[in-house]
This record gives structure tokens, C-alpha cells and sequence, in this order.
């Protein structure tokens, strides 16, 4: 992706570049030449991602909580950037029932605190906002959600994101209006995906490190909902289309300042049992033990995105399949390198579109 070189020694503010996606994007970024400073809490775990790639030398590092609105409106200021990837976020379903406001104020009032903090730039800037696959209304129907669809969320996670997308509506149209663009000179753009895997993420309750953990410790895989349907994709598939969707608005702000999807086309999506058998097989051992919980939690069972929108007006589309993104992503456990990171971003690179 020769469009790609526009971020080389450009200044990119990345939220949440401490975690699983954000360090990925982090690594890309820094391998195309921007300068970046990251704004994020600090990494949980010593095993992390974020430690294992050394991010620290990648960026400026600013460990603070988004929530902090006059920092974050600082940093941001001083900054004065011409990019802007808002991965900030409490991520993860389960934790937001026992978080709830917590997780509304960090996804929600964050992405709003954010945006306010753009409006003092005085140059322009391209804005991306990322959200996930939950903010629609699910209905547990077998459609593919398309941009337009109503946006909505039983549980708070879905919920506190789709609120999200409506504080980026309100100010693209209110503050960021592309037809006042010459006036205001911000492009602002919310990336929709979803069920995202790859080597180092280690969150709880998530279906591939629950795996990796169960595999390595040698006990059986414990699986709540084997029959859920996910649009399975490697982190670096959304990520592409982060940084695609980056470059296209810098040159053409007017025309791609809205909302896109990007997953995997849907004849690839798996149950989670599916992905289970899979990873399974490539480990070359392991066991796993059905434990559904009559109580747990609301959780989708049917999800899956229309990328239409991405494929014919973004000249974005998936590059591995469902079967590749697994192979890929054990073997980065399995060799839990920088090295191995690096290969990957650019093995993806130089494939085929």
C-alpha cells in the first residue's frame, strides 16, 4: 500500500497505544516513519504486547487516563498533530457489567472529551474514532449490519460505543462539518470491527487468550457459548483499514468523513467452537469442555458486518482468511518475538490484494 508512505514523518496522536490493537497500529506506524506520542494507562501485565515490541522507543509515551480532559486537551495541543486514532477504550463485554458507569465514561464521555480537545487545533487534522461491530441494534438475525443500520446495545460495552458514534455524529455535524471543511479543516471518520485476534492480546474472557492460557497451563478449554457466530479477523485486517481510511481522508477529506465496517466477508465467518477445533489442531494437543452458565451475562450470539461500503468506496478488503488469521496468531503466541510481529506486518504487507 503505497498510499501508506503519507504517514512517514508525519505526527500521529494514538489513544490506547498501549494495549493489544494499539500496539499493533503502534509497531506500523512506527515502521512507516510517523512520529507518534501515545496517550494511554499503562500496560497491565508485564507480558503484554506494548513491552514485548519495547513501545517506549517507538513513541512518546504519556500514561494518563482519558478521562482526564484538561491533560488529555493538553497533550493534545502541544502536540498539535496531523493525525488522530482514538483507541482508548474499556474493551471487553463481560467487565462492563460490573464496571458499568466506568465503562460509559471511558468509552463514551472519553470519545466526547476527545473531540472537544480537536476543535482547539488550529491546522488541519484527520480524526479516526474506533468503535466495534456492537454498536448496532442487534437483532440475532442472519444480515450483515450495514453503516446506516440503527445503532444501539444491550449490554453497557455496546451500549457506551454506540453512544459513541452518536458524540461523533453530533460533532461532525455540529463542529466538523465536511461541508464547512475549508472553514474547520478536520476530517472525522468512525472504524467499525469487531472479534479481532492476533498474537498478544491477554485479556480475560476473550476466546483466543482463554485458549492460549488453557493450552499452556495443559487444562481443558473452557467454552461458555460454542454456537456463536463471529466475524473472526487478524488485527492487522481492521488496522489496515485504519490506516487506509488515515491516508484517504488526508486527501480527500470531504469524501470519506463518515462511518465504515470492516471485517471479513461473511462466508468466512466460525462458532466459536469452530475456532476452538481450530486452534486445537494447530497447537497439536489440547482438550475443550462445553461450560455454559444459565446466569452469565447477555452476549450476542449473531453477529456479522456488511463491508460493502469498504470494499467499493474504500478499495479496502480482508487479505487471510479465517483459517490464516488462526494460523498466524498461534504462531505468534507460540513465538512471542518482536521478530515474529514485525514478519507478520510485513508478510501482510507485500500480499496480494
Amino acid at each position: 500500500m503505497g498510499i501508506l508512505n503519507i504517514y512517514s514523518d508525519k505526527k500521529v496522536f494514538l489513544t490506547g497505544h498501549t494495549g493489544f490493537k494499539g500496539s499493533w497500529l503502534l509497531t506500523w506506524l512506527h515502521e512507516l516513519g510517523a512520529n507518534i506520542k501515545g496517550y494511554s494507562l499503562a500496560p497491565e501485565n508485564e507480558q503484554d504486547l506494548y513491552n514485548l515490541i519495547d513501545g517506549n522507543s517507538f513513541c512518546k509515551s504519556v500514561i494518563a487516563d482519558i478521562r482526564d480532559k484538561q491533560r488529555l486537551q493538553d497533550e493534545l495541543t502541544v502536540f498539535q498533530p496531523d493525525f488522530i486514532f482514538h483507541l482508548a477504550a474499556q474493551p471487553l463485554v463481560r467487565p462492563s457489567y460490573q464496571i458499568p458507569t466506568e465503562t460509559f465514561e471511558i468509552n463514551t464521555l472519553g470519545t466526547a472529551y476527545l473531540l472537544d480537545a480537536v476543535r482547539s487545533l488550529e491546522k488541519p487534522c484527520v480524526v479516526i474514532i474506533i468503535t466495534t461491530d456492537k454498536v448496532y441494534e442487534n437483532q440475532e438475525w442472519n444480515y450483515a449490519y450495514r453503516e446506516i443500520d440503527r445503532l444501539g446495545g444491550y449490554d453497557p460495552y455496546s451500549a457506551s460505543k454506540a453512544a459513541a458514534e452518536i458524540v461523533v455524529s453530533s460533532y461532525r455535524k455540529s463542529f466538523f462539518n465536511p461541508d464547512s471543511y475549508n472553514v474547520h479543516q478536520k476530517a472525522l471518520a468512525s472504524a467499525r470491527a469487531g472479534n479481532v485476534i492476533g498474537g498478544g492480546d491477554w485479556a480475560k474472557d476473550r476466546i483466543i487468550p482463554d485458549i492460549v492460557r488453557a493450552l499452556q497451563a495443559t487444562t481443558s478449554i473452557r467454552v461458555r457459548n460454542p454456537n456463536a457466530v463471529r466475524p473472526w479477523q487478524h488485527v492487522l485486517e481492521p488496522i489496515s483499514g485504519y490506516l487506509l481510511l488515515g491516508a484517504k481522508l488526508a486527501i480527500e477529506p470531504i469524501k470519506y468523513a463518515t462511518a465504515w465496517n470492516f471485517g471479513p466477508y461473511m462466508a468466512d465467518t466460525l462458532t466459536v467452537g469452530e475456532v476452538v477445533n481450530k486452534v486445537i489442531k494447530i497447537w497439536g494437543e489440547g482438550e475443550a469442555e462445553i461450560k455454559q452458565n444459565a446466569n452469565a451475562p447477555h452476549e450476542a450470539g449473531l453477529l456479522m458486518l456488511d463491508i460493502s461500503k469498504s470494499i467499493n468506496e474504500l478499495g479496502w478488503k480482508p487479505k487471510w482468511n479465517a483459517k490464516i488469521a488462526i494460523e498466524n496468531t498461534i504462531k505468534a503466541y507460540q513465538s512471542y518475538t518482536y521478530q515474529t510481529i514485525i514478519e507478520q506486518i510485513n508478510t501482510y504487507q507485500i500480499k496480494d490484494k
